[in-house]
């Protein structure tokens, strides 16, 4: 092999994860690297991803792109966390907020001086606590960098957008870097003889286009990944039981909430995303106890606006691919494994699967020890992610439905039964590594589905009960002080990044 180098890439499918990758990879090797896009108008992408995580406004920055312009250019609003509606049972509510809750004081983190003052007076607000929170139920908005001259950081926000927009701005931004970008179906895919590896792909027309690394982002078909290196899929309805989804757009309604809502039904959950032209709604459900028809009219019945149309059909399973790299091909997206939108991390995996590719971009020789580090971390992330959602399901009080009655009977995974025991012990939480949710998720979700630890630390004990109110009461000033401050959502938008797509107030 005279020049090991990768010099030729070639991504199968577009939508968001195709030319996210194409984006990144002609920001930093266009000039080393032929890249070239295979999708086909034909075939439709799923495009139902309009909620993101902060984590979003890495790769935004990364390649450079305005975030007024693209929340204009996607019709975009602001998202400050996701509101839990009758998860627990009927009318319970709570918020998963983005960013800090409180501040640690000492060798503790917050919780243990908040689980200290709840049990001696009573139930009192985690949110109360959380910048975003207060924010999301004022439904406010403001680029926070700091709580005054306190220790407090700011707001952490993310970005409920047209995904299919959100594309085509990525398509854009590749193609003026040098990707480019074939129209067609692939028919065949041509491997080589002595080790299998991906030689080229045959489009519906003839045409033979090689490669030298492919990236497969051809959705839940894994046309590479699957169709033709068999790589295997772990099936995780055993935890995650919906399996199917419905989608469909619905006018836009007041008020514009700076947050997503996942609003629990009988056999499943509903999404709930404002944009700025329209409102983007889902029924998550498991066929195993509704039927098609229900999901849809169940669907319909709770929009919050006229419907745009006719909700659209998916079927998924949750799961993960065994190998996500297998020889020269990384699935990418869909195409890696699935897991339901509750918390918004579909792109997010996408971003994982580009950026960890990047820090350990191959040569020709396909080290098998790059590729193990790969599909090992890449493993790691999905089942985080898996058991982040698992918690929602598995810690529910309700019981009047056969699916919450499975869900709330079911053993979780071993790596989240031991987070869920430790702070059931001792009010602490261990995160591993970089894992994506932060102590600050696990904290709010495991108290807005109404778990409480035993006890506290004791160490909060030693503060001063007045110390300790004195303490509280600043954060809330902080923070109630902050909030009064910001704009309503939709003046901030439309001060800043008004899209052109967006009805006149």
């Amino acid at each position: 092999m005279s020049d090991p180098r990768i010099r030729r890439v070639v991504i199968v499918g577009g939508g968001t994860a195709g030319w996210m990758a194409a984006a990144v990879f002609s920001r930093t090797m266009g000039a080393s690297l032929e890249i070239r896009v295979v999708e086909s108008d034909a075939i439709g992408t799923v495009g139902v991803g309009e909620s993101t995580i902060p984590q979003i406004r890495n790769v935004n920055q990364f390649l450079g792109i305005d975030e007024d312009a693209m929340v204009r250019a996607t019709s975009g609003t602001f998202k400050l966390g996701i509101q839990y509606n009758d998860w627990v049972g009927p009318g319970h509510s709570y918020l998963h907020a983005f960013g800090d809750v409180g501040l640690p004081l000492g060798p503790l983190p917050f919780q243990h001086y908040w689980l200290r003052r709840r049990a001696e007076a009573g139930v009192e607000d985690l949110a109360t606590y959380s910048l975003n929170a207060t924010a999301a139920k004022a439904c406010r908005m403001a680029r926070v960098e700091k709580v005054g001259n306190s220790p407090m950081a700011g707001m952490k926000y993310a970005f409920q957008f047209d995904a299919g927009l959100y594309g085509r701005m990525l398509r854009t931004y590749a193609e003026q870097r040098g990707a480019k970008r074939t129209e067609g179906k692939v028919v065949d895919v041509r491997r080589r003889g002595e080790d299998g590896f991906i030689e080229a792909i045959v489009l519906e027309g003839g045409e033979r286009i090689g490669g030298d690394l492919f990236i497969d982002c051809s959705g839940f078909r894994g046309l590479l990944i699957e169709g033709a290196l068999k790589s295997g899929f772990e099936d995780w309805r055993e935890w995650l039981a919906c399996d199917r989804a419905l989608a469909v757009g619905s006018a836009p309604a007041a008020p514009m909430r700076p947050y997503t809502q996942a609003n629990a039904r009988p056999a499943g959950w509903q999404w709930r995303i404002p944009l700025q032209h329209r409102t983007g709604n889902g029924h998550v459900y498991c066929s195993e106890f509704m039927s098609d028809d229900e999901a849809a009219a169940i669907l319909l019945q709770s929009l919050d606006g006229e419907a745009l149309g006719d909700p659209r059909p998916i079927r998924f399973t949750s799961g993960v691919r065994r190998q996500i790299w297998s020889r020269n091909c990384v699935a990418v997206g869909l195409s890696a494994g699935f897991l339901e939108p509750l918390e918004s991390t579909a792109i997010h995996l996408i971003q994982s699967g580009i950026s960890r590719l990047l820090s350990l971009f191959p040569d020709r020789g396909f080290d098998p020890a790059v590729i193990d580090e790969y599909n090992r971390n890449m493993r790691k992330d999905y089942e985080q992610v898996r058991d982040f959602l698992v918690l929602h399901y598995r810690t529910t009080e309700r019981r009047d439905t056969p699916f919450w009655r499975r869900c709330a009977a079911l053993p979780p995974p071993d790596s989240l039964r031991q987070k869920l025991e430790i702070f059931n012990a001792t009010g602490q939480i261990f995160r591993e590594g970089e894992e994506l949710f932060t102590e600050q998720s696990w904290l709010q979700v495991m108290v807005g589905q109404g778990i409480l630890p035993r006890r506290h630390h004791p160490l909060a004990d030693n503060l001063p009960r007045e110390k300790l109110e004195e303490f509280l009461g600043s954060i809330r000033t902080l923070i109630r002080g902050a909030v009064e401050r910001m704009s309503p959502h939709e003046r901030f938008i439309a001060e800043h990044c008004r899209s052109e797509q967006a009805l006149p107030c």
